[in-house]
C-alpha cells in the first residue's frame, strides 16, 4: 500500500510515469476500505491464521489478499485513461480488465448498473456484491476494484482471485455468532468466484500478470515500459509504512 502511494506522489511531482503495478501478498493480508471500521476485524482469529491487516486509501469493504493477482493503476487525473469522474475512468479501466480476463478464457462480462448499494455498505465483505463496471461471471463477482481521486492524482486497486476458498475472509471478521458466519460463507460462495472455479483448472500468477499487461495495452492503446522503483520512491514508501500503514492510528481506527 505504501509503494502505491509513494508512486502516486512521485507522479504528482513529475518524477514518475503513470504506472500499472502487479503484485501478490505474503503473508495473506486482510485489507480494509478507507472508511471501514476496524471493529469489523476479529483480531484473535486473524492472528491465529498468521494473517496481516492493512487499511487502503481506496474505498470499498474488506478483502483477504491471498492466492490472487492484485493490480494498481496510478497516474495524473489529466491522463486520458484516468480523466473525467470516477465512473468514467473506472469504465475505461474495466474494459482493459475485461480484455485481460477474457484472454485467460474466462467467460466474463461487465456489470453495467449498480444495485444492492445499501447492502454493500452494510456488509463487511467486498466481494459479496458487484458494483458498477465490475467484472462478473454468471452474475458472480470475479474482480473487485476501488478508486481514490486525490490532489496527487488517481489510484485504483483491484483484486483477481486465482484460486482457493473465498470464504476464508469470514474467519477474519466479526459476526454475531457462528451461524451468522456460516451463512455469510454460503452467501459469499453464491455471489463471488475465482478463476480456477470457473475454468476447472489452475492459472498461475505470471500467466495472469502477462494477460493484464496485454489487456491494458490492447484496450487502452498504450505501451508499457518495465521499470523498477527509484531510490526516492523506495525511501518514501518506507516512510509511509512507519508514518501511516503500520501505525494503529491509521489501520485500527473505527
Amino acid at each position: 500500500m505504501a509503494v502505491d502511494e509513494s508512486i502516486l506522489e512521485h507522479i504528482y511531482r513529475g518524477e514518475s510515469k503513470p504506472t500499472l503495478r502487479l503484485y501478490s501478498w505474503n503473508p495473506p493480508c486482510l485489507s480494509l476500505g478507507h472508511a471501514q471500521s476496524f471493529k469489523d476485524v476479529d483480531v484473535e482469529r486473524l492472528k491465529s491464521h498468521g494473517w496481516d491487516v492493512v487499511r487502503r486509501v481506496t474505498g470499498g469493504r474488506a478483502i483477504l489478499h491471498t492466492d490472487e493477482l492484485t493490480y494498481s493503476v496510478t497516474g495524473s487525473a489529466n491522463e486520458p485513461v484516468l480523466a473525467g469522474g470516477v465512473l468514467e475512468s473506472y469504465n475505461r479501466l474495466a474494459q482493459a480488465l475485461l480484455h485481460a480476463v477474457k484472454s485467460l478464457s474466462v467467460p466474463v462480462e461487465m456489470k453495467e448498473h449498480e444495485d444492492g448499494h445499501t447492502q454493500q455498505n452494510l456488509n463487511p465483505v467486498c466481494f459479496e456484491v458487484p458494483s458498477t463496471y465490475e467484472i462478473t461471471v454468471d452474475g458472480k463477482k470475479l474482480i473487485g476494484s476501488a478508486q481514490a481521486r486525490k490532489k496527487e492524482g488517481v489510484l485504483q486497486h483491484g483484486s483477481l482471485p486465482l484460486k482457493g476458498n473465498l470464504t476464508r475472509i469470514c474467519d477474519a471478521l466479526i459476526f454475531e455468532n457462528e451461524d451468522a458466519r456460516d451463512t455469510a460463507k454460503e452467501r459469499l460462495l453464491a455471489r463471488a468466484t475465482t478463476v480456477e472455479s470457473v475454468l476447472g483448472v489452475g492459472t498461475d500468477w505470471e500467466t495472469a500478470a502477462q494477460a493484464f499487461v496485454r489487456g491494458f495495452e490492447a484496450e487502452l492503446g498504450i505501451q508499457f515500459e518495465r521499470g523498477k522503483m527509484s531510490p526516492s520512491e523506495i525511501q518514501r514508501a518506507e516512510e509511509l509504512v512507519k508514518e501511516k500503514y503500520a501505525h494503529p492510528s491509521w489501520t485500527e481506527r473505527s
